[in-house]
């Protein structure tokens, strides 16, 4: 299994604090998706950025139809997201 540092968020500071204050959930912290670019802020909000620009963007698909794509791919990935 593949290992990734993430800088978890109570020893984040500068520009990745502010990010992980931003993308906190409602339960309390940041999704792993994002936290392996913590390294690399820039890349974290460019992902981001991507996913909203996918799921909530112009399109001719529902958002409810993205979802839906997105939990076939992830069953068939095998990923727990």
């Amino acid at each position: 299994m593949a290992w990734i540092h993430m800088i978890p968020e109570d020893e984040a500071s500068g520009r990745l604090k502010q990010l992980y204050d931003k993308y906190t959930e409602s339960w309390g912290g940041v999704d792993n998706v994002l936290k392996i670019h913590s390294l690399n802020p820039r890349s974290m909000e460019a992902h981001f950025n991507l996913y909203i620009a996918l799921m909530r963007g112009r399109s001719d698909l529902s958002r409810a139809q993205r979802e839906m794509i997105a939990i076939v791919a992830s069953a068939a990935n095998e990923c727990h997201y």
